[in-house]
């Protein structure tokens, strides 16, 4: 589990490499079929062993109905990054026919450099959407010139986790929903402990840009009710939602509720009582830290909002990834492409044994509701609150600069925000203002 935990993290890590443009890509002389007319598709699967498993075992599958086809599927390569990998196989015009472990903005990179192709463009596309119920989930994933170059695989719609046993003996018997009452856990929990923080975590003070999928991200798009941050080159961020978080964690800092030291395990240890939690947590808790109980230890709950606003299906940011097919595949490779993707998401037993091997949700609308996950979490009840919050996930911002373009968030409203530096109004101000230039 300790594996899977650490590869998880690498994943995260390697999204966040830069990547310069490609030059534009063509077919590279592929050839439609073999000798024996079977078309060949390489399938290039996340360099993530339970992932490369269930690729292989769908292939092998797939083939045995469709004979005329040949799927196969390798992991993408690591070194220096699976993004740096993909990018040197696209200029050297050895691109695979289509890969998994694609995030929305490095989808953006290969996108402008006419390095994909429109899914939407091909057909089968609108049948995959309605066979596998994911019309919601799809939507925030359309790009800046309507089209959707990726098809979500998974979702992971980023909840915050909260010391429920702490949080009891502070006369609270539930997770805060809004910001006043997450201020109200804060002052009761510093009176009660004034050695313990609400939010013991130094990633607040770190400009690094992926860090802030998993603060600010959840918060604005708590906040903006999903709205978009960056349209194509243009910054569109709600100034109302962006100046209540940074007046919200301006608020929390006033009130003592950061630990920005680096501590071994301040959650699991009840150093700090809240913090954003993946589901590949889960896991790892349950070798290390057998203690975490669901319900009893810790409980699992969306992004606190404004006081005004309604508490339920509240937007987070979706930590997901999915499928691109590239534009150097003949049409005949693009074609049976889109038939293998047709028939692994046609079947909800698919995706079911894509989550009892992986646990990462499937990006689907009815994954809390279908019948043929009813029994997995039923048997994983930690996993549930994922699985409902699913179509309420957004992915990351469809622009080729977002590592730069995150980074100025950090720089200039969130790390002196909470270090007590600069005012709500002035730190959104500088941000929107490099963001602009960035762009």
């Amino acid at each position: 589990m300790k594996k899977k935990l650490n590869k998880v993290v690498s994943l995260v890590v390697a999204a966040t490499v830069s990547v310069s443009v490609l030059a534009g890509c063509s077919g590279g002389g592929k050839k439609d079929s073999d000798k024996n007319g079977v078309t060949t598709i390489d399938f290039w699967a996340a360099p993530n062993p339970p992932q490369q498993a269930y690729w292989k075992e769908m292939a092998k599958e797939f083939e045995k109905e469709n004979p005329k086809i040949s799927v196969n599927v390798s992991a993408i390569k690591e070194s220096p990054s699976s993004e740096a990998s993909i990018q040197s196989a696209i200029a050297g015009k050895s691109a695979p026919t289509m890969s998994e472990n694609i995030n929305r903005g490095f989808a953006a990179q290969l996108a402008e450099s006419k390095a994909l192709v429109p899914l939407n463009e091909l057909e089968g596309w609108e049948d995959i959407l309605t066979n596998r119920n994911m019309t919601e989930t799809v939507e925030p994933w359309e790009f800046s010139d309507g089209n959707q170059y990726v098809l979500p695989i998974y979702s992971n719609p980023m909840l915050f986790g909260w010391r429920l046993d702490i949080l009891k003996e502070l006369g609270m018997n539930e997770a805060p929903k809004t910001y006043s009452e997450m201020l109200e856990a804060t002052k009761r929990l510093k009176a009660k402990y004034p050695d313990k923080f609400l939010w013991a975590k130094p990633d607040l003070a770190d400009p690094t840009a992926w860090k802030r999928w998993f603060d600010f991200f959840m918060l604005y798009d708590a906040a903006s009710e999903g709205n978009n941050f960056i349209e194509g080159n243009k910054l569109v961020a709600d100034d109302n939602a962006g100046l209540q978080v940074l007046t919200f964690m301006e608020n929390l800092r006033k009130e003592n509720a950061y630990l920005l030291k680096t501590v071994t395990d301040p959650f699991e240890t009840g150093v700090g009582i809240f913090t954003d939690i993946g589901p590949w947590t889960l896991a790892y808790w349950e070798e290390k830290f057998p203690k975490m109980v669901y319900g009893e230890t810790f409980t699992l709950a969306p992004p606190p909002v404004p006081d005004n606003m309604n508490t339920e299906n509240v937007r987070t940011f979706a930590d997901t990834k999915g499928l691109v097919i590239y534009a150097s595949a003949t049409n005949q490779q693009k074609q049976a492409a889109m038939k293998f993707i047709s028939w692994v998401y046609s079947n909800p037993e698919h995706d079911l044994k894509w989550l009892e091997q992986t646990n990462l949700p499937p990006a689907r609308d009815d994954l809390a509701e279908n019948e043929a996950f009813t029994t997995f979490f039923s048997e994983n009840p930690a996993l549930q609150p994922y699985a409902n919050a699913v179509p309420f996930g957004i992915p990351s911002i469809d622009n080729p600069k977002y590592n730069e373009l995150q980074t100025f968030i950090g720089q200039h409203a969130v790390n002196p925000i909470v270090k007590g530096k600069t005012t709500p109004k002035n730190g959104w101000n500088d941000m929107k203002k490099a963001i602009e230039g960035g762009l």
